[in-house]
């Protein structure tokens, strides 16, 4: 009780602070409110601590508060961030770009992050309205531009905003400028931040980025033939009210497809997606939609961007000629197939390519890239680790494709983040590549399985949220740590790696160093079965997320898919009791 008044009363005093003058009468209003409220949850959500960045910079759900998004923690985060960058850069006048997706309040927010950068006298770059994140991230690098700044929730629900920080290479921002940014922003006190802008360092910028983005696009391309032999393919898409509306059909249309149609509900930008739950592709009920579309159109695919475009969901048709929603370990894993595969087949391996995939994801792609003599990358979850490889082997080694299974991939290097509408048009070459040989995706799907090993994932989110749900999630992790399972879905545990010591355990108790470049609060265990079972806290969400993945040797085509995924679902059954979830 002693603990908890101590923290209502330093939630308090940092309420307070927020009735001053420097802060509007709405959001005074709504701080008084909880303050006045004799329930304190409220309160203590708000301001128990700062928002800080995460794996994706800053997200949280609107309203006042330091753990809140609104503009004051937008401002503050911005004049820390524009004071790292003028200190980065001292010999010139750095340059920006910003953005924004379909989020309510995300005119507004970027248009008051342009404003301070301006005022800062660092060059901005702002585009005129909503775009998809991996063209913000393409425009940092076409215009060399120091930084950027993208202000989007990504997939979260619809009270959730965000900001994504990117670094000169088009990438969201690493270790050390996280950390300096952070360090930045810790000493911005409210009355610190330059709301007023400087307009004649702001240009605003649009259709010539989108031209240049889309040209860009096309060298995703891996063999044009055989799209002009499908030109036909029955896509239908969907934008979930976001920012793919435009780019992608477009997009897809300068690849050649020209059999392209849109869920006409979705295509209305609306920060409240009144058609979805969540707009978040890794949900079935967001695709509703799309799929209720293509049976009416016959299509031969279902495809969806969310709200800022950089994840992608895919929906063919199975072997009963029924909806199947690929998830997102089957399409990068597909992609990954596809590329190495086709450009083998057309002499565009030179041997210095590599692939990269996060922790997390299906090993079957190692498998596909050990069998085909293409070197594959492990990495953190999060995009910005994968465009961190592809920024450490520039000039050396050749980037072909990289993703991770929350459904995002990257298939060229002109962007560096996650890039749905390049993604998307690339699965529909893949589907007219298997149209060309009398196959469907899923049959696709099939052969891969079959040569390569079957495997099931399955991904459990906890969620706990507010300041006793991290401390939940927090003592999850020490528990885990110090009392590793022996054994899981009743196969032996024979590698235990913990990435926030960076060290590998095997069943004897030998250690081994993890080759990692920096330490992640993840643990993985590895089964003598091939189940493999990864846990971590989200850096951008109040959950803990458990990435169960297990194998079935017995897999010999389609005939075995439903058995083999049965057993699968049972066996993940199993693993979730072991784990107490």
């Amino acid at each position: 009780m002693e603990n908890n008044a101590q923290l209502i009363a330093q939630c308090e005093a940092q309420a307070k602070v927020w009735l001053s003058p420097s802060f509007d009468e709405e959001t005074r209003k709504e701080v008084q409110a909880m303050l006045d409220n004799e329930d304190k949850t409220a309160l203590i959500d708000a301001f128990y601590q700062n928002l800080e960045f995460g794996t994706g910079g800053l997200r949280g759900i609107m309203g006042a508060g330091t753990n809140r998004m609104n503009k004051y923690i937008v401002g503050m985060a911005t004049q820390g961030f524009a004071n790292y960058i003028n200190k980065a850069f001292p010999n010139i006048q750095p340059a920006v770009v910003v953005g924004h997706d379909c989020r309510n309040n995300g005119r507004m927010f970027a248009e008051t992050v342009a404003d301070i950068f301006s005022a800062n006298g660092i060059k901005v770059y702002l585009f005129e309205s909503l775009r998809p994140t991996p063209e913000i991230s393409f425009a940092i690098r076409q215009l060399k531009c120091q930084a950027g700044v993208n202000v989007t929730a990504s997939h979260n629900p619809r009270e959730y905003n965000g900001y994504k920080a990117y670094w000169d290479d088009g990438a969201q921002v690493l270790a050390p400028h996280d950390k300096g940014i952070i360090d930045e922003v810790n000493k911005v006190k409210i009355e610190d931040v330059k709301f007023e802008g400087n307009k004649e360092l702001i240009d605003i910028i649009g259709g010539e980025m989108d031209w240049d983005y889309i040209a860009a696009v096309k060298e995703a391309m891996v063999d044009q033939d055989v799209i002009m032999r499908q030109k036909d393919l029955n896509i239908v898409y969907s934008p979930m009210h976001g920012t793919g509306r435009v780019i992608i059909p477009m997009a897809l249309r300068s690849w050649g497809f020209q059999n392209i149609h849109v869920v006409p509900e979705q295509m209305v930008i609306d920060g409240n997606f009144p058609t979805v739950v969540s707009p978040n592709p890794e949900n079935a009920e967001a695709m509703t939609l799309g799929m209720k579309l293509g049976t009416k159109l016959n299509a031969d695919l279902v495809i969806a961007s969310d709200p800022d475009a950089d994840r992608l969901a895919i929906v063919c048709r199975n072997a009963k000629g029924e909806w199947e929603i690929l998830n997102g370990n089957q399409t990068c894993m597909m992609f990954c197939w596809y590329i190495i595969a086709n450009k083998k087949k057309l002499g565009q391996l030179k041997g210095n390519e590599f692939l990269v995939k996060t922790i997390v994801t299906t090993e079957v792609i190692a498998e596909i890239a050990k069998k085909n003599g293409v070197e594959l990358m492990d990495c953190y979850t999060g995009f910005k680790w994968i465009a961190n490889e592809i920024r450490i082997n520039e000039g050396k080694k050749k980037y072909i494709g990289g993703g991770e299974e929350s459904f995002g991939f990257l298939p060229f290097d002109k962007v560096r983040d996650k890039d749905s509408p390049a993604s998307i048009c690339l699965i529909c070459e893949i589907a007219s590549w298997a149209r060309d040989n009398g196959m469907t995706l899923y049959d696709l799907l099939m052969n891969i399985y079959k040569e390569y090993g079957f495997s099931k994932e399955h991904t459990i989110n906890v969620v706990r949220p507010g300041k006793t749900g991290a401390d939940e999630i927090k003592q999850m992790m020490t528990n885990f740590r110090n009392n590793p399972p022996q054994t899981l879905g009743g196969s032996k545990v024979v590698i235990c790696k913990d990435y926030k010591s960076l060290e590998a355990k095997d069943a004897q108790g030998n250690v081994t160093k993890l080759n990692m470049p920096d330490t992640s609060n993840v643990l993985q265990w590895f089964c003598e079965d091939g189940t493999k079972v990864s846990v971590r806290p989200s850096g951008t969400e109040p959950k803990i997320k458990f990435y169960i993945e297990v194998k079935d040797a017995s897999f010999s085509g389609a005939a075995d898919y439903e058995r083999c995924t049965k057993a699968a679902e049972a066996k993940i059954e199993a693993l979730k009791n072991d784990l107490k979830l």
